[in-house]
Formats: C-alpha cells, structure tokens, sequence
C-alpha cells in the first residue's frame, strides 16, 4: 500500500476509532441509567465494578476470537510469560480496575459528555509521566497543550455542570481525573512492555484478560457483587454490554491500526476526537441542551491534546494529507 492510501485509510480509521469510543460513551451511560443498576445505594455502588467486569470480559473473548481467527493466540500466551507481557499486565490495572471503574463512576455523576472530554486529557498526563519515568523529551508545544489541557478540565470543572448539584459535580469530575490517571499510566506502562516481541493486538487481548480476571476473581468478590452479576446476566441490560464491548473494542482496534499506519501523534490526535463525537451523539439521542462551559472547555482540551502529541510542524503536514485526500 502506498504511502498516500496508507494516510488515507489511516485518516478513516482514526476517526473511526474516535466515533466509536464517543458512541462506547453514550451506551455506557444508558446501561448505568438502567432501572437494574438503580435499585438501592448498594447496587448504584456495584454497578461501575460489575459493568466494568462484564465489559472487559467480552473485550477480551472478541479479542481472543481474533487472534485465534489470525492464529496468534499462541503469542498472546506466550506473552504472558514474558517480561513485556508483565508490565502489560500491570498496566492493564491502571487501565482497567483504576481507569474504566473511575470513568464508569465518572459517569454515573456527570455524564458522558463532561466525562469524556476531562477523561480525554490523558496523553497530556501520559506525556509529564514518560518525561518523568521514561525520561522522554517534553518540547515547548507540548508543555504548551499541557497547560491548554489542564485550563479546559478548569473550566469543566469549576465552570460546567449546569443544574447538577455542585458537590456531586466535583466528584464526577474527580473520578474522570482518575480515569485520567489510570489510563495515562497504563499508555506509559503498555508502551515500555510492547518494546520487544509482543504485537499491539496481543498486547490488547493481554490487557483484556488481565484485567476481566481481576474483576471476576478479586474486586467483584471482595465487593459481594457476583449476585448482580448475575442478575445482568439474566436481564436484556446484557444486550447493551455485548454492544458496548463490541463497539469499544471496535475502537481500540482501529485506534491501533491507525497508529501502525500514520504513526501514534496523529492516531491519537484523532482518537481524542471522542470527545467531541461523545457530545453529538450524546445531543442526537438525548437531545440535551449543549452549555457554553462544554463548547469552550471542549475546544480548550481539543486544542491542548492535539499540541502534546502533534508538533506544529506536523499539524501543517497533516492539514496538507487531509486537503489531498
């Protein structure tokens, strides 16, 4: 393929992967709102952990189906073995107990519009965390959008809200920082485990299981939450968790293609567009009214990610790959 279809279907997939994950994000938000998930104070408790759980469980049987399809279920085995599998597998905590439990809580208080577009800082946080463990280069543009990030979840946070009770807001806001954290760590983590002999497709399916079996084995018990996870099991709400599974994994898998094919700066440069599609979608199905706060804080966090992983140099090349494509 040459270089301009590979820009090309590059461009498509990176947008795709961005639509999907903002869809992922409504869908999420349905499934907490279901009659099942709002019982009692208990199950509101339960519901981000066993959602979580059964999400990533499904995440991770796609997954499975694929590299079994692509008959590299051996490598994603034997990368358990290894050293790079290690610290995926560590970074599949971050990025799972820590990061998806604190989005779906996120959620839960703000929304997936607000959630989204604070949740979508995390390549800044990613980057201060390879300058500070990994000793990566930060250039000005880049301390640049870091600042322009953290001015937009400002904004969201002491700004937005609208008629949502402002103590509730700050939670929801604190716990998306924590899905932040979480999957910035797990980016830095999984970056320094696929340095070797582990493909990013294993390292995904890695992720998956490691993190479903973490669920499933420690959290949900120590929570007594199997019952509901039954109980989900048993329900249409289930329905509703294959989808999002499917779609999510959907994204991740065109977000790492599109990083094989235009390279990580501009695969996630477009990715972060989640944000924005969350909130289009979010109005078309719901047809909430958008604030001024998230229009702004929206743009603001836009503009800061795009600055820490795509030099300026690069924009003007990347500006001039969409204008011949």
């Amino acid at each position: 393929m040459s270089n301009s279809n590979n820009s090309k279907v590059g461009c498509i997939l990176g947008i795709g992967s961005g639509l999907a994950w903002g869809l992922d994000a409504v869908i999420i938000g349905i499934i907490l709102a279901a009659s099942l998930f709002s019982q009692n104070d208990n199950i509101i408790f339960l519901a981000p952990f066993v959602a979580a759980f059964l999400k990533d469980g499904l995440s991770a049987i796609y997954m499975s189906i694929i590299n079994i399809s692509r008959g590299n279920f051996k490598s994603v085995l034997k990368g358990f073995k290894t050293k790079g599998g290690l610290f995926i597998a560590i970074g599949a905590l971050f990025g799972g107990p820590l990061g998806m439990t604190c989005y779906m809580f996120s959620m839960r208080y703000i929304g997936p519009a607000y959630t989204a577009n604070i949740s979508a800082v995390y390549p800044a946080i990613g980057a201060v965390l390879a300058f500070i463990l990994l000793k990566e280069k930060i250039e000005k543009s880049t301390w640049m959008g870091i600042g322009l990030s953290v001015l937009g979840v400002f904004v969201l946070g002491y700004f937005g809200g609208g008629t949502v009770n402002k103590g509730t807001f700050i939670i929801g806001v604190l716990f998306a920082l924590g899905a932040v954290v979480g999957w910035a760590s797990e980016s830095v983590i999984c970056a320094y485990g696929m340095k070797d002999d582990i493909g990013p497709i294993e390292a995904l399916n890695i992720r998956y299981i490691i993190s479903a079996i973490v669920y499933g084995a420690i959290i949900v018990p120590i929570l007594k939450g199997h019952f509901l996870t039954g109980e989900v099991l048993a329900s249409n709400t289930i329905w509703l968790l294959v989808l999002s599974a499917l779609v999510a994994t959907t994204s991740f898998i065109f977000y790492y293609k599109t990083i094989y094919l235009i390279g990580a700066a501009k695969g996630t440069a477009l990715n972060i567009t989640y944000a924005l599609w969350t909130i289009v979608f979010h109005t078309l199905i719901f047809h909430t009214p958008i604030t001024s706060e998230l229009i702004v804080g929206s743009v603001i966090i836009t503009l800061g990610t795009v600055l820490v992983i795509v030099k300026p140099s690069q924009i003007f090349n990347f500006k001039r790959n969409i204008q011949n494509f």
